[in-house]
């Protein structure tokens, strides 16, 4: 029975020092969901373009191999018609 009583209290220490993300006393967690996105206005560079011309974009995520391991990192191609 007593050793039944040790294991319990060794696993659930664990659990009673872990704090969850949200009681983050500096509230650090909570500064960066308030922060806006910056604003950012693209203009060509090369090409005259008609007034209103629009850029394009494509997204997807690729596989790249690094030391660690493979990661999926975002990958973007934008073009201006």
């Amino acid at each position: 029975m007593r050793k039944i009583a040790i294991a319990l209290a060794v696993f659930a220490l664990p659990l009673t020092v872990m704090q969850p993300a949200a009681a983050d006393p500096t509230g650090y967690a909570r500064e960066l969901s308030v922060q806006r996105r910056p604003h950012i206005t693209i203009y060509p560079r090369h090409r005259a373009l008609s007034p209103n011309a629009t850029r394009y974009c494509r997204a997807w995520l690729a596989q790249e191999y690094r030391i660690s391991g493979p990661v999926i990192v975002p990958r973007q191609q934008c073009w201006w018609q």
